[in-house]
């Protein structure tokens, strides 16, 4: 309790608590108690939640969301898993930064964003699908593989969403049409990563929205990625 009487807010942590006390706890404290590893299960419905969040943010700007996760652990606003500790590594963080400054201007460079994009669809799917992987590395093998899939199927989708909202747009003879839809997705990113920690359903709810937006138009998203690699294969033979 602080001065006022109300109750101090706790860092999100996808690890539970034993009854003998905490397995992981706020950075400040750093208390790791491996005898309790084998007994600890994450909150199930939170790790999902800030899972489909998180992947869909991975999906949009893959370094953005690594940074951010990282800062946010560093701050103490979130616990990261055992296995997902290396991204509070200031290493990691910085190497992200710097990643998510050369994607923030190649992004919006007209044709070599095509290029860009295209390449991180290979890159920004798998990392999605690993984070979710270590992220669940406590349960079972057969739970990891499914949130891996999952993970991975969501990025895929917020990718593919992005790629079919730039097709639309990047025609258009202006470049500030394109400038501003990317700084968008930067911002929506950065803002999911951070929602997510901070209320983790709720992010999932608006990251279901857009999956269900995507969804329906399917068929467009594919065209949109084949479209994607054809331009690229055009700008690379130029």
């Amino acid at each position: 309790m602080n001065q006022e009487g109300s109750p101090k807010r706790r860092p999100f942590s996808l690890w539970s608590q034993h009854p003998a006390g905490p397995l992981l706890i706020s950075r400040s404290e750093s208390v790791f108690n491996l005898s309790y590893l084998d007994v600890m299960k994450p909150p199930a419905n939170e790790l999902v939640a800030l899972l489909i969040a998180v992947s869909f943010a991975a999906g949009l700007n893959l370094y953005a969301t690594v940074a951010t996760l990282g800062l946010l652990a560093h701050a103490g606003v979130l616990t990261l898993p055992p296995a997902l500790q290396l991204l509070d590594s200031w290493y990691v963080i910085g190497a992200s930064a710097v990643l998510f400054a050369v994607e923030f201007f190649a992004d919006k460079i007209p044709a070599f964003d095509l290029i860009w994009n295209a390449l991180h669809t290979f890159i920004r799917v798998p990392v999605a699908a690993l984070l979710a992987y270590r992220a669940t590395a406590s349960l079972s093998p057969w739970e990891q593989l499914a949130a891996a899939a999952l993970g991975g199927a969501i990025a895929l989708a917020a990718h593919g969403g992005k790629t079919a909202v730039r097709a639309a747009v990047t025609p258009s003879p202006e470049p500030l049409s394109n400038m501003t839809l990317s700084l968008g997705e930067d911002a929506l990113a950065i803002f999911l990563t951070w929602f997510a920690v901070r209320h983790p359903y709720w992010s999932a709810a608006i990251v279901s929205v857009l999956l269900l937006v995507i969804l329906l138009l399917a068929h467009w998203v594919v065209r949109s990625i084949r479209a994607l690699f054809r331009g690229a294969e055009r700008e690379l033979v130029k």
